[in-house]
Order: C-alpha cells, then sequence, then structure tokens
C-alpha cells in the first residue's frame, strides 16, 4: 500500500469539514454523513467544535482509494488558528483548496493558496456548494484565476448550478474546448510539450496529456479545478480520481535513519502526552529509545514561543541542551477511520507515539541534525492579560495555560512576576473566546480577558557594547563578560557568535550566556522582544574550580554558571542601550471593496485609522482601495465597515509586515527587575539567591 497525506485546506464555512464527511462516506468508512450543524462529524471531535459549528483543532482520519492509504488532515479554516494550518503544511504530500461557489474567493484562500505555491505543495482545488443558491461556476472560476493563480484548468463543467439538482460532469478527451485548455497550460511549463505540439498537434494524444498533467501537478505548477457539492455528492468520484491520478505519494525509506516531525500533541484521557509524528525516513518501533528535539542554531527568531530559562538538566527526557530521548510505549497509525495500535509505523506513514514525556509541536524525531519546520505565517500580533475568578486559582490557571500551549506553543505565555500576571499571545477575538471555553469546560477555571493589545517589536539601530570585570566594583559575580550587539538583517531573528576562543571557558559556563541572551532579549529598553540582531561575545573570563586546603569545592572562590547567569543581562542591556532600538508595530496589507460613491466618507476615516490607502480602482458602481493599516486598528475597521458601506463593505486583511511606530512609542510593562536599573536589579538578585540557598 502507498501513503498519501492530504490536507483539506478552506477559509471558514467553505464546506470543508463537510467534504471531509463526504470522502469518508464514499469511501465506506462511516455508513451515514455527519452534520457540521448537528455536531456530528467525525473530525471535529472537541466539545467546543461541536458547539461553535468550527473546527479548531487538526484532526487525521484516514480511508483508501484502491491501493493508497489515504490520511486526511481537516485543518481549521479560521483565520484565528492558522497555526494549526502552518504545522500541518510542514506534513503533507498535497492538499485540496476548498472554495465556496457562493462566496468565491475569500480573505483565508488567497492567504493558504500563496503559502501552498511557496512551499510547492501539489493542490487541487475544489470549489464546493454548487447546489447553493448563488452559485457562481464561470465567475468563480475567474476570481480563482486572477486571484489565486492563473495556472488552473477546470476539470468539468456545472448543469443546474444553483439548484439542489446541479451535476458536475468530467470533461474527456471528446470535449475539444477542454484539451485546447489543456494544451495551452501545459505546454507554458514544458519546452518538449510545447516543441511536440508545434511540429504536430497531433503528437500530443490524450493519453499524454493527462501524464503531462499528472506531472505538472505533482510538481504544483498547475492546479486542477474540480467542481461539486459535499452535501449532495456531486462532483466527488471526480475528485477522488482526481486525488488518485494527480497527487503524489509519500517517498521515503524505511529502512533510512529514523526522521520525523511532531506536528500535534494532545493528553490521553491518562493525562499521557501524544504526539502525532509525521515519518518521512526510517521506522520507528515500540520500545525504540527515540530521541528528539530541535536543531542546535541561532538563540530565536524573537517572535516564537518562549522556552523557559535553559535550566533543565541532561539525561533521560530533559530539554536543557535542546535535545531529549524517551521510550516509546505505545504505536497507533489511522487505518479506515481509525487509529490502530502497531507495532512499528514506517516512512511516509503518519502515527501517535506514546511514552515521549517532553516532547513538543515543531520537535523533529530521529537523530539531531534533521530539519526542524519553518515558519511560514505570520506570529500572533495581540495580547492581553488573562485573569482568574476568583483570583486565588492563578496556579491552576498556570497549570492549565501550559497545557494548552502544548497544543498550540503560539499563545506564548508570559509570567509578569511582578504583577502577578500571565497574558497569551492571539491572533484574534474568536481565539480568546476559545481559550476561555476552553479553561471553563475543560479545566473548571473561569476567567475574563483584559483588553486585547498589540505585540511591537523592538530592532537595534546602531552597535553598541559593554563589558564587566569579574570580582571588580561595580560587578559582585565571579564572571567576565563583554557583549556586542549589531543589526541585523531584517526577518533574520537573533544570533550569537564568539569573538572569543571557544576554549576559553569551560563550554556550559559559555552556554549560560548563550542561553540567557535569548530570554534576556525577549523585553528590550521598551519592554518588547528584541530581533534582527546579532550579538557577540568579546570578552570572557573566569575563575576555576577551587577551595581552600584539603577543603570541599567553594562557590565563593569558584565561577558557576550562575554568576553567568546573572551577570549576562547587566552586560547585554547596557551595550543595547548604546546601540539604541526603534519599536516596531505589525500591518496589515487590506483589500476593500465598496460602492465608488462612498470613496469621499470613507477616506477620511481610513486616516483616522491610521492606515496608507494606495490608488482607488473604480470598476463602474464598485471600487476597490488597497493599502496598509496598523494591525491593532483592523478589528475597528471591520466594526465600522457596514455602517460606512450600506453593508455592501468587504474586507480582506492579512499580515504584511513590520514598520517603526511613528508619534508615542508603547512601552510594554516589564514582567521582571529591570537590568537598566543596576541597583534594583542586584538587589533582587541577591535576595533571590538568598532564597535558593545558592
Amino acid at each position: 500500500m502507498h501513503t498519501l497525506n492530504l490536507g483539506i485546506l478552506a477559509h471558514v464555512d467553505a464546506g470543508k469539514t463537510s467534504l471531509t464527511e463526504r470522502l469518508l462516506h464514499t469511501a465506506g468508512v462511516i455508513d451515514e454523513i455527519g452534520s457540521v450543524d448537528d455536531g456530528n462529524t467525525q473530525t471535529d471531535s472537541l466539545a467546543l467544535e461541536r458547539q461553535r459549528g468550527i473546527t479548531i483543532k487538526s484532526a487525521v482520519v484516514s480511508f483508501a482509494i484502491d491501493d493508497i492509504t489515504i490520511n486526511l488532515i481537516d485543518t481549521p479554516g479560521h483565520p484565528d488558528f492558522i497555526a494549526e494550518v502552518e504545522r500541518v503544511l510542514n506534513v503533507l504530500d498535497g492538499a485540496v483548496l476548498v472554495v465556496s461557489a457562493v462566496e468565491g474567493v475569500q480573505a483565508q484562500t488567497r492567504v493558504l493558496m500563496r503559502t501552498l505555491r511557496r512551499l510547492r505543495i501539489p493542490t487541487l482545488v475544489f470549489v464546493n456548494k454548487v447546489d447553493r443558491g448563488g452559485a457562481r461556476e464561470e465567475s468563480v472560476l475567474r476570481g480563482i484565476s486572477e486571484k489565486l493563480t492563473p495556472a488552473v484548468v477546470a476539470m468539468g463543467s456545472v448543469d443546474g448550478a444553483g439548484r439542489r439538482a446541479a451535476r458536475c460532469t468530467p470533461y474527456t478527451a471528446a470535449d475539444a474546448d477542454f484539451t485546447d485548455r489543456l494544451t495551452e497550460l501545459l505546454t507554458d511549463h514544458d519546452d518538449a510539450l510545447l516543441a511536440a505540439y508545434v511540429e504536430s498537434a497531433a503528437a500530443l494524444p490524450y493519453g499524454r496529456l493527462r501524464e503531462a498533467l499528472s506531472v505538472q501537478t505533482g510538481r504544483a505548477l498547475v492546479h486542477p479545478v474540480f467542481f461539486g457539492s459535499a452535501i449532495t455528492g456531486a462532483g466527488v468520484d471526480a475528485l477522488i480520481g482526481g486525488i488518485k491520478e494527480l497527487l503524489p505519494v509519500s517517498e521515503g525509506e524505511a529502512d533510512g535513519p529514523v526522521s520525523g516531525t511532531v506536528f500535534k500533541v494532545e493528553r490521553g484521557p491518562g493525562g499521557e502526552k501524544i504526539a502525532y509524528v509525521r515519518m518521512f525516513s526510517g521506522t520507528v518501533r515500540v520500545r525504540d529509545r527515540l530521541p528528539f528535539g530541535r536543531s542546535e542554531g541561532k538563540c530565536g527568531d524573537g517572535r516564537g514561543e518562549g522556552n523557559g530559562t535553559g535550566e533543565g538538566k541532561r539525561g533521560e527526557g530533559k530539554r536543557g541542551d535542546g535535545r531529549g530521548a524517551g521510550k516509546v510505549t505505545g504505536i497507533s497509525v489511522f487505518d479506515r477511520g481509525a487509529a490502530v495500535r502497531e507495532p512499528a509505523v514506517g516512512a511516509g506513514r503518519i502515527a501517535k507515539l506514546r511514552g515521549l514525556g517532553e516532547i513538543r509541536i515543531g520537535d523533529t524525531v530521529g537523530e539531531p541534525g534533521t530539519r526542524a519546520p519553518d515558519r511560514w505565517f505570520a506570529p500572533p500580533t495581540l495580547e492581553s492579560v488573562v485573569v482568574p475568578r476568583p483570583p486565588a486559582s492563578r496556579g491552576e490557571l498556570h497549570f492549565a495555560l501550559a497545557q494548552l500551549a502544548e497544543q498550540d506553543p503560539l499563545i506564548n505565555l508570559r509570567q509578569d512576576d511582578i504583577r502577578k500576571e500571565v497574558s497569551v499571545s492571539l491572533y484574534g477575538e474568536v481565539q480568546k473566546e476559545v481559550i476561555q471555553a476552553t479553561l471553563a469546560d475543560e479545566f473548571g477555571i473561569d476567567v475574563t480577558f483584559r483588553e486585547t493589545t498589540t505585540i511591537c517589536l523592538e530592532r537595534p539601530n546602531g552597535s553598541g557594547a559593554a563589558y564587566e570585570v569579574g570580582d571588580q566594583d561595580p560587578n559582585p559575580f565571579l564572571a567576565t563578560i563583554g557583549l556586542r550587539v549589531d543589526p541585523g538583517p531584517i526577518g533574520s531573528g537573533i544570533a550569537y557568535r564568539l569573538e572569543v576562543e571557544l576554549g576559553s571557558m569551560p563550554f556550559s559556563l559559555m552556554r549560560a550566556v548563550e542561553e540567557t541572551v535569548g530570554v534576556t532579549l525577549r523585553q528590550g529598553i521598551h519592554g518588547w522582544q528584541v530581533t534582527d540582531c546579532v550579538v557577540t561575545m568579546t570578552h570572557s573570563g573566569y575563575w576555576p574550580r577551587q577551595s581552600h586546603s584539603h577543603a570541599a569545592f567553594d562557590k565563593s572562590m569558584s565561577s558557576t554558571a550562575g554568576d553567568f547567569r546573572n551577570l549576562t543581562p547587566l552586560v547585554l542591556m547596557s551595550a543595547l542601550e548604546r546601540a539604541g532600538t526603534t519599536v516596531y508595530e505589525p500591518m496589515h496589507r487590506f483589500r476593500l471593496e465598496f460602492p465608488a460613491d462612498l470613496l469621499g466618507p470613507l477616506l477620511p476615516v481610513l486616516a483616522q485609522l491610521r492606515a496608507v490607502p494606495g490608488t482607488p480602482a473604480v470598476h463602474g458602481a464598485g471600487c476597490v482601495l488597497e493599502g496598509e493599516i496598523p494591525a491593532a486598528r483592523v478589528h475597528e475597521l471591520q466594526q465600522q465597515l457596514p455602517a460606512l458601506t450600506r453593508g455592501e463593505g468587504v474586507l480582506e486583511s492579512d499580515f504584511d509586515c513590520y514598520r517603526a511606530v511613528v508619534g508615542t512609542v508603547p512601552d510594554r510593562p516589564r514582567t521582571d527587575r529591570d537590568p537598566l536599573n543596576r541597583k534594583e536589579y542586584l538587589l533582587h538578585t541577591v535576595r533571590r539567591i538568598a532564597a535558593r540557598g545558592d
């Protein structure tokens, strides 16, 4: 049996979960098709998903097409849960992008297709809901070509669009217009095919065109478009045929080195951690000791999830060195709608692994050096403080949020030790509501949220350096550290380098400085994460392990990792202060459609929201306006739009970039003692050391 790991993606309410149900029913996996409205679908298993009728977490279910096992991954369609989609993209062999025949191409559809094309994931397009009133075959196909990609070809026609009895008829070799369109599309990407066609049209029989279509679809050069209805089943057989014929199956050597990616983590009934892993190479067996973790490299991208203080110890399942290991106690693979226990899982398949207590989303399994998943979408640009009711349940709240962060690391818990508060990063208001409901339903914790604020970041303006010599006033620590901060390329994150000999200090002390650099830069001069910079160690020095004659080791005479962890923030922030930083805010690219006669009243409102519109494009009675707007003002524009446009305005927006804040710079309250306030920082550090008995 071959395996195809297939993602179903769409804008919310385009019908992808209904399509999943129809595919499972057609394949004979389920006897009755579930309904999103009734809350009884196979992949929306969470109580909250059933209540709200939306997909919140990605879900895997399988079915067979002849000799191919399809691992179908249903993904969320709402933009607030784009992180779930991102994790799935890293494990796909192919995708079906669902577009509504009524609404056409929508904001999230464009974001998804842009990413699928960038990743070169073979993708079929399924235009769903042809049986719904308002279904528009030709205009939707034209919108796909104009807004998504021109490299598309319709694989069939629709008769009676907009009616319950709508039928979808696949094109054949007898359809001359179809073969002409197919020939034109395919020869654009294949010079040999073009040469054969120029020599003689007869040199391109229909069979050769279908072979070329399969090859070019597999290379993500072209995207066949199928029409149908998940509710009535019209056109679904043709889609299934296209999945089998046009999308490539998984590749990988079962006897090769073990390599895989964790794209989802959940907890079992007994609280045990279960990791969903896509295997790219090798075979994992029950009772194998499996290494996992992240590839070594730079301190961080400045916008990902926090990773603690890095003070973990080496050993079984520990993450202090960025890698861990554990014994696999159970393996389940997906087979015809169910997760089935198996003794092993090989290359190309998806499995649920048990026994790896410290594994996290985004980890690679296998030997160090396997490639970690990339980031394709923007990080969350909003945050909010979570307030428990009653306040006494703060400890329970932190435990519950930590569990949720296992499933979605990008919520990025931020603990404020000064105000005894915890905040989370968000993509939008719906995600906030889901977190609130999940805490109430699964953990019995009632919470409210403070006002949502925008997450900015800081970038250094120039270069700055500082150093402290050990055991010399005003440095109370047995450590010498010199650091320089330089600007890095936009999007490069945080890079760490050495201008001292690697052997000039023990590795544990070197590592303590590097880890603390990453932690310290989470709060810059204005309290925001510092990114796109290069931090270089320029000076180092330590006191070797020593003691008085015939006495035990004396920490007061010897450098420890704690000395370097405590001194690094002082030196780094001094260097950063000399470099100076600029605060950048997230910006969205927007596209606004509205009646042309309302352009005049709309422009002043956009100006008040600090939007920067481009040149308006007027088409008859309609107008299209594109431009930039601060992420913090998008929700406000959405709320005002109906009144401003007589209810006819349509807004699309997605993250574009970070731009320097103009005017008043927003400061973010610090969650720890400010190293720039040297006296307060040292006093707090001394008290903390005394309390721990170090």
